[in-house]
């Protein structure tokens, strides 16, 4: 899978509420391409997570 497939993969996980899901396809995507837009996506993620769920979720 490409960067762009791992990306479009986290769209469709981070639509359907899979937050996990949808961050592990952006580090797969931005693994593959480190200028991927997956980064500020990734970036979003991070910091909902870390203002709503923060007993869940430490980075």
């Amino acid at each position: 899978m490409s960067a762009e497939d791992y990306y479009q993969l986290g769209n469709e996980a981070r639509k359907r509420g899979q937050w996990h899901e949808a961050i592990n396809a952006y580090i797969q995507a931005i693994e593959l391409d480190p200028d991927s837009p997956a980064v500020e996506a990734k970036r979003m993620l991070d910091d909902i997570m870390a203002f709503y769920c923060k007993d869940m979720y430490n980075p």
